[in-house]
Order: C-alpha cells, then sequence, then structure tokens
C-alpha cells in the first residue's frame, strides 16, 4: 500500500522569506517594474498567498526598507559603546554584504514611501549615521565628522548597486578600509580646488531637446512613474498627443536624457586628462571632474540612480555600456597607483567613490561651492587609497 504524500508545510519563517524575495525583486527590477507574481514566484508561492501577508505592494515595499534600517541599528546596538570605529564599521560592512541583493531599496525609499513612513525611516538612519559619527568624533576628532560618516557609510553601502563579484572576505576588508580612509580624511586640509571644465549643456533649440530639458527636473521632483506625458506635453507647450511624433514613451525621454549626460561626461573626462603627469594625477582629475558633474548634473544623476534600474533592456543596454567604460578608465588608472588591486578590487573601490559623491552630496543638499566639490573629491580620493 503506497502512502499518502505529505501535506506541504507552510513555513514558519514565510513573511521573511516574502520579505527576502522582495527586496531581492525590488532591488534588480525597481520598485514600479517589480510584480507581486514575481515576488510570489520567488517565494514558490501563488499571489493570492502573498496577498495574504501583505495587502498591497507598496505595504511589502515599506516592510522592505524597514528590514534593512532595522537590521543596521540592531547590528550597531549589539557593538559595545567602547568597540573602536574599525569594529562598528566592519559590523556595518558584514550586514550590508550579506544582504547586498536586497540592499538597493534604499535608492527609492525616500521617493516612494508616504511621509510618515519616510520619517520613520530616516529616524532608523539617523540612529547608524550618529553612532558611526559618535566614534569617529572620538578617534578623529576633525571637524565635519557627520560628513565623513555618512561618506564612509556610501562607501559601503555602493555594494548594493552593482554586481561585482568577490570573496565575501575580501569584499568585507576592501569596503571597510575604504571606509576607514574616508573618515580618517580632512576634506577641508589644504584643499585647493581642481580646476574642471565640463562641456556646456547644449542649449534647447529643437523640440526634442526642449523635452528633454523640461523632463528631468518634474522626473526629479515628483518621481519618474508619477510625471505623466500630459504634463511633460504641457510644459513644453504641446498637446499630449504630439509628444510622440519625438518619443515612443516617457522611459525612452529618460533614456535619452541619460545618454546625453553620459556623453557630457565622456567629453569632461577627455578634456580633463588632458596633461595630467600620471596616474595619481589622473586619479585626482577623474575624481574632480565627476564630482563636478555630480554637483551641475545632480537632478539627472538622482533620477538616473533611481529609475535606470526600471528601464527595459533595450533602452538600459546602452547605458549600462556607457557606464562601464567609465569605470574602466578610472580601473585602469587605479590599478597604475595601486598595483596591490586586482581588477574586480579596483572595480569594487571606484564604486565605493560613486557611493560617497552620492551620500556626501545629498548631505551637503547638493549646494555647490568650490569648497564642497573640493572636499568631497578628497573623500573619494581617500575610499580609493589613492
Amino acid at each position: 500500500m503506497t502512502a499518502e504524500p505529505a501535506a506541504a508545510v507552510r513555513p514558519r519563517n514565510r513573511r521573511q522569506l516574502i520579505v527576502e524575495a522582495a527586496g531581492r525583486v525590488f532591488s534588480e527590477r525597481g520598485y514600479h517594474a517589480a510584480s507581486m507574481e514575481e515576488i510570489a514566484a520567488g517565494v514558490g508561492i501563488t499571489a493570492a498567498a502573498l496577498y495574504r501577508h501583505f495587502p498591497n505592494k507598496y505595504a511589502l515595499f515599506a516592510e522592505c526598507a524597514n528590514v534593512m534600517a532595522d537590521r543596521l541599528v540592531r547590528t550597531l546596538d549589539e557593538v559595545p559603546p567602547e568597540a573602536s570605529l574599525a569594529d562598528v564599521l566592519a559590523a556595518v560592512t558584514r550586514v550590508t554584504v550579506a544582504h547586498r541583493a536586497s540592499g538597493g531599496v534604499y535608492r527609492w525609499e525616500a521617493r516612494y514611501l508616504d511621509r510618515d513612513d519616510r520619517r520613520v525611516l530616516r529616524g532608523k538612519f539617523t540612529r547608524v549615521v550618529e553612532r558611526v559619527a559618535e566614534v569617529v568624533r572620538r578617534e578623529h576628532p576633525l571637524p565635519g565628522e557627520h560628513l565623513r560618516a555618512v561618506a564612509a557609510l556610501g562607501a559601503i553601502g555602493s555594494i548594493t548597486m552593482h554586481h561585482t563579484s568577490i570573496a565575501q572576505r575580501r569584499l568585507e576588508d576592501l569596503l571597510r578600509d575604504a571606509a576607514l580612509r574616508v573618515v580618517a580624511a580632512d576634506p577641508a586640509a589644504g584643499a585647493s580646488p581642481r580646476l574642471v571644465e565640463l562641456p556646456v549643456q547644449p542649449v534647447p533649440r529643437t523640440r526634442r531637446s526642449e523635452i528633454l530639458a523640461a523632463a528631468v527636473p518634474l522626473f526629479e521632483r515628483d518621481g519618474f512613474a508619477t510625471v505623466t506625458n500630459g504634463r511633460i506635453a504641457e510644459a513644453v507647450g504641446l498637446v499630449p498627443s504630439a509628444l510622440y511624433r519625438y518619443f515612443p514613451g516617457k522611459a525612452d525621454i529618460l533614456a535619452a536624457a541619460c545618454l546625453q549626460a553620459a556623453g557630457l561626461l565622456t567629453q569632461a573626462v577627455d578634456h580633463n586628462l588632458r596633461g595630467v603627469t600620471g596616474p595619481r594625477d589622473a586619479l585626482a582629475a577623474l575624481a574632480a571632474t565627476y564630482v563636478a558633474y555630480s554637483f551641475e548634473y545632480h537632478a539627472l544623476t538622482t533620477v538616473a540612480n533611481a529609475e535606470i534600474v526600471g528601464l527595459p533592456d533595450d533602452l538600459r543596454r546602452p547605458l549600462v555600456a556607457a557606464q562601464r567604460e567609465h569605470i574602466a578608465v578610472w580601473e585602469q588608472q587605479l590599478r597604475a597607483v595601486r598595483p596591490d588591486l586586482g581588477s574586480r578590487q579596483a572595480r569594487v573601490l571606484v564604486h565605493a567613490g560613486f557611493g560617497v559623491v552620492v551620500e556626501a552630496g545629498r548631505r551637503l543638499r547638493w549646494q555647490d561651492s568650490p569648497a564642497h566639490r573640493a572636499g568631497i573629491t578628497a573623500l573619494v580620493l581617500a575610499a580609493l587609497g589613492a
């Protein structure tokens, strides 16, 4: 006699499994491109079963964002108050690397959470920054401990924004050491702004360029998903149907704007690398150029960081290719300065430098000044170990 198959047993941690799967999907696909069906499939359940745990996608997204923040807070609460800065940053690095696949959720938390949820989440991240800044102040009593703490956390958090693969222990060491260099750097120490020239942004002289110029500020202020084609058309004096003469859809507008900006960055790099005297000078020029570019085009870079991941593959592919070409220039110069680094290790540190720019820029609210540009450039070079 054949025994009846045992009934499937629902795992007690199913809610946790759902949150982990959702974090991965949100990180890979973006908030709006992710679907509840795709998340459910990642757990091996039906969408109907998923809705028994979360009433809608927003509730699940908010849970993912809070789980990530709570993890960091809990991790730091377990570190003794007298612990060294190295131990504090190592703890942050361990939990960030361990949950790398779902950590990209932080790209959208401020943009897609409602005001009350955003305030709660911001309070949790503030606790993390304060804890790190407290130890920074104790071990490196220089001005700007909060800026250095945020920049160091940006270097660590950068690992959630790319897929470069390295052995976990080596990865943790790289990021922790980069963060330690950042917090030990003095952004104001004899920093004289490097002369950087950026290409002049083209004056909108065609309908197509007018649409690009009008759309990006709307995307930054209100979020890509909530800005309609009608609003973009209205901003340039068109009826909505006329917009399709120039772009097939809203995603094409974002992709075209990002490609235009990538072209400007390439021009800036080519120009500012002329006449450099060696790889160390080249890295300084690259860092100063990228920081200047980020301040100049912070609306576009903010939108791109949050939204490119959700673009269709055919639109995202040329943007990813342009980014890889840009990173390859950094990698070559960094490995010339630091021959101890392999190719993947160098790429991890380049992304860490970009993370410094993003988080330090946000901390300064992108208030542009020669001192701010020079200070962040110094922190980027510290992250690279250059």
